[in-house]
């Protein structure tokens, strides 16, 4: 009997650090002995390159369009400790669905059995989470992710994002897609991220995996090319990353999240906006209170 293949998807705005999180989770995966492939799903093409010395690889699409039949083989490159890396990859500019390469390249891969070829443990899809449509929401739509994790600051629009996400999860939940195991809450630096991480998550009812620092340590890794578990593997940082690896090993049960709509969404960000800045004209001086 084939074992288990552990598929999740990250989910996360453009810029929020959804690569660098998933690159160092795949990293740390790969250190507690699992074989991992880490599936770049974003058009840039750029989820796997720390993981690679900073070298990019050909696409999916890429590959494709230079010659008719692709084995799957040929857009598989090894990057750290043994990682599986592809990039599905985009559309030439202005042409085309940004999504196309995730339908193609999925469709590639489970035609030719390669997650049961390589007998893969976990498969990371690395998806842009701006938009949650097209060739995007296939991971969710299909369920070919088990589990759904999406990354989110405390800014509003990565917040927006994570709730736009949400909504998609709730939308396919009923009929076999993929479901949410919570929320990446990274660049926690800032005073009250955690709060209002916290608060969010409570009023969507999910939960945060782990609580990610903004820090020097991963700007100083990326900029050699590689990730925090590469580069400073003794640091704190580093320690964050193993022990969310651990946690999404462990985790088994998904839930269907509870988006808010638009306008409670928008009262609820307005709420903790007048809050933040009562507490700077020093009006209120409790701290962490859910709004």
């Amino acid at each position: 009997m084939a074992k288990a293949i552990k598929q999740i998807a990250i989910y996360g705005k453009g810029g929020i650090g959804k690569s660098t999180t998933t690159s160092n989770l795949s990293a740390a995966l790969s250190e507690l002995g699992l074989k991992v492939m880490q599936f770049g799903c974003d058009p840039k093409s750029d989820s796997t390159n720390t993981l690679r010395g900073g070298k990019y690889i050909p696409t999916v699409l890429d590959t494709l369009r230079e010659k008719t039949v692709v084995k799957a083989h040929e857009v598989i490159f090894p990057g750290f400790n043994g990682i599986y890396c592809v990039e599905a990859g985009g559309p030439a500019p202005g042409v085309g669905c940004a999504g196309r390469g995730i339908i193609t390249a999925v469709e590639l891969f489970k035609h030719q059995k390669i997650f049961e070829e390589l007998e893969l443990d976990v498969v990371i899809y690395d998806v842009l989470g701006d938009v949650v449509c097209g060739g995007f929401a296939v991971p969710i739509r299909e369920g070919i992710a088990e589990h759904v994790f999406t990354v989110s600051s405390s800014d509003f629009m990565s917040i927006y994002a994570s709730n736009n996400l949400f909504k998609g999860i709730s939308k396919y939940s009923n009929s076999g897609g993929a479901l949410l195991g919570g929320v990446i809450a990274n660049s926690m630096g800032t005073p009250y991220s955690r709060e209002i991480i916290d608060d969010f998550v409570a009023k969507t009812h999910t939960q945060v995996m782990e609580y990610i620092p903004r820090s020097i340590t991963v700007t100083q890794s990326e900029l050699q090319g590689k990730t925090t578990i590469e580069a400073a593997p003794l640091s704190l940082q580093a320690g964050i990353y193993r022990s969310l690896a651990a946690k999404i090993v462990e985790h088994s049960v998904s839930k269907t999240p509870t988006p808010m709509e638009v306008t409670e969404l928008r009262e609820w960000a307005g709420r903790w906006g007048d809050y933040l800045l009562e507490v700077e004209q020093g009006k209120v001086t409790s701290q962490g209170a859910a709004i």
